[in-house]
């Protein structure tokens, strides 16, 4: 048995998430794809095994994936409809993939940490491929941010 199927598996889930976020948010269509990427080459990395690599970008594109969730209101707007429940607010199928989304994102941080400290912990190799996947994740994101927010007509 591979060690690394259940990273396999979370990355293919949030593809899913991502491609059902295409339907359901025509508008966002190519933001909701572009976001797939990461995930398909963490997909191609664990492929070729490159897992040292994977495990490193997994946990850092799903953090920042869950920060930008939660600054622009998505994933706040999503705990609002589905766990708090306040009055007025109707439960969207958007709200519900942000939540699954959200759940998959900790799950990979917490699985390809664990995997990572079983398998790399204490090798030397921890900065350098945090450094690098940090790179990667940062430019990979602000391309991603600034070409959003020129999606946007200037007022």
């Amino acid at each position: 048995m591979r060690p690394y199927r259940d990273i396999a598996t979370l990355a293919g889930a949030q593809i899913l998430c991502f491609l059902v976020l295409t339907h359901l948010e025509p508008n966002f269509f190519l933001l909701h794809l572009y976001q797939s990427i990461l995930y398909i080459a963490i997909l191609v990395m664990l492929f070729y095994m490159e897992d040292r690599w994977a495990y490193m970008i997994g946990m850092l594109a799903s953090a920042v994936w869950l920060g930008m969730a939660f600054a622009t209101g998505m994933l706040g707007s999503a705990v609002q409809q589905f766990v708090l429940r306040t009055q007025g607010s109707s439960t969207t199928g958007v709200g519900l993939l942000t939540l699954l989304t959200a759940l998959i994102g900790i799950l990979m941080i917490a699985l390809c940490g664990r995997h990572w400290k079983k398998e790399y912990a204490g090798l030397g190799k921890t900065m350098a491929t945090f450094a690098w996947s940090l790179g990667v994740v940062a430019v990979y994101y602000g391309v991603l941010i600034f070409w959003f927010w020129n999606m946007f007509p200037k007022a």
